[in-house]
């Protein structure tokens, strides 16, 4: 039986993907080198025998013996907080770390899906944003170690395939969010509602007008697997086109945990962009595919989590 490598495996969508994974009854193989996921995300596949996880550093290399039918390449640091700490590494990651993805699905014969992001597009002045769109980056700004890292990751991807007929999907995933969310990543959805549970003030940068939509992680990895099952190379956008201010976000998620909790407004950081929403028509046509989970459903199920798992925060 082949093996289905995922790379990032501890992180929040990559644990979660492979859950998805093992469940359709494949062989799964994820690495990871913890430096910002964690092994708890994956205590559900501890003992389960279609699954093993190896600590590595997928930027020094990595042996995988046997038959490989894909490999899904979500290792990078993901929240501002872990790359902005980090940006070397999230460079390494996204260009060294992705070149070795792409010569091991080359070798083997495998579909290699890299998992971009939104930040392509950088502070979008065309909204909401296509595929088609270039973006609008600064390669010298503190966000361009990711940024740019994950243009470059998509340019080598494209490099592959054009060079070796290398089987690649890409795809951009916009704000996506649901239970493993790490409370102190900085992400908003998980700053909103570890700050409402302890009682303490809402953090929002700027004036809380910027806008962004939310993505329940159900409804990303069934996109996901589509492109995987998929012949399509992308990038496809895969997102919530509802779009929400992030006051907005801070007013339901005091609402739903029922918090008397304050906002404070601090300022907003550098290359923050005012506007996010993808269009998601190229998905939609080409792989039957748009979320189905609404804000405030997905908001109380990652709340509802976050208070069984209080011991994490």
């Amino acid at each position: 039986m082949a093996t289905t490598v995922v790379l990032g495996a501890a992180g929040f969508l990559g644990s979660h993907l492979c859950d998805r994974l093992v469940e359709s009854n494949r062989k799964v193989l994820g690495i990871d080198d913890l430096s910002t996921g964690s092994m708890s995300n994956l205590s559900q596949l501890r003992d389960n025998p279609s699954f093993r996880f190896v600590e590595a550093n997928i930027c020094q290399g990595f042996e995988v013996r046997g038959e490989v039918d894909a490999v899904l390449n979500f290792a990078c640091p993901a929240s501002p907080l872990q790359y902005l700490r980090q940006p070397l590494h999230t460079l390494r990651t996204n260009s060294t770390g992705t070149e070795i993805a792409l010569e091991l699905a080359t070798a083997k014969g495998a579909r290699l899906i890299q998992a971009s992001t939104s930040e392509v597009y950088g502070d979008p002045r065309i909204h909401p944003q296509k595929e088609t769109y270039r973006g609008s980056v600064s390669s010298t700004g503190p966000r361009s170690c990711y940024d740019e890292g994950k243009r470059y990751g998509e340019a080598l991807c494209m490099a592959y395939r054009r060079e070796h007929g290398t089987n690649v999907g890409i795809v951009r995933i916009f704000n996506t969010y649901g239970p493993r969310l790490a409370a102190t990543d900085g992400r908003v959805v998980s700053n909103f509602i570890s700050q409402a549970i302890k009682g303490i003030p809402l953090t929002i940068y700027g004036a809380g007008l910027q806008t962004r939509s939310f993505c329940y992680v159900d409804d990303l990895l069934d996109g996901v697997l589509k492109l995987l099952l998929s012949d399509e190379c992308g990038p496809i956008n895969l997102g919530n086109p509802h779009e929400v201010s992030v006051i907005e976000l801070a007013e339901l998620v005091l609402e739903l945990c029922e918090s008397k909790s304050e906002i404070e407004f601090r300022e907003l950081p550098v290359d923050d962009p005012i506007q996010r929403c993808p269009d998601i028509a190229l998905a939609q046509t080409v792989l039957d595919w748009q979320p189905k989970t609404g804000l405030r459903e997905g908001l109380s199920r990652t709340i509802s989590w976050f208070r069984s798992n209080t011991q994490r925060f």
